[in-house]
């Protein structure tokens, strides 16, 4: 239940802050607890980027949705992230969708175990 939410929310909160220097707010959960936001008041990896006009649709920060789906099949969850809201498209926040999919199962050949 909650316990395992709040060790979830802390492996966000140390990860983002190791590796990009922020912590991210957790935030918009749904009900069903399979849903939330991270949403990053700023964005390191967007300090020093404009988009070109010919570019505007780009999510520069795509690479993140990636490392999160990475990291979680790490430890058996698929997940599905993807950006609600983004600074560089001049939203005052980076808002990034989380949502659970499933658990991974091992699937070991025989005798593998």
């Amino acid at each position: 239940g909650s316990r395992r939410v709040d060790r979830g929310e802390g492996v966000f909160r140390v990860a983002f802050k190791m590796y990009l220097g922020i912590t991210p707010s957790i935030t918009n959960w749904s009900p069903a607890g399979d849903e939330f936001s991270l949403i990053l008041e700023n964005n390191p990896l967007v300090d020093f980027v404009e988009l070109p006009d010919n570019h505007s649709s780009l999510i520069y920060s795509n690479l993140l949705c990636g490392v999160l789906r990475g990291a979680l099949e790490m430890v058996q969850m698929a997940v599905e992230a993807k950006f609600v809201q983004d600074t560089l498209k001049g939203d005052g926040v980076t808002e990034i969708r989380m949502r659970f999919i499933r658990r991974i199962e091992d699937n070991l050949p025989a005798g593998e175990e």
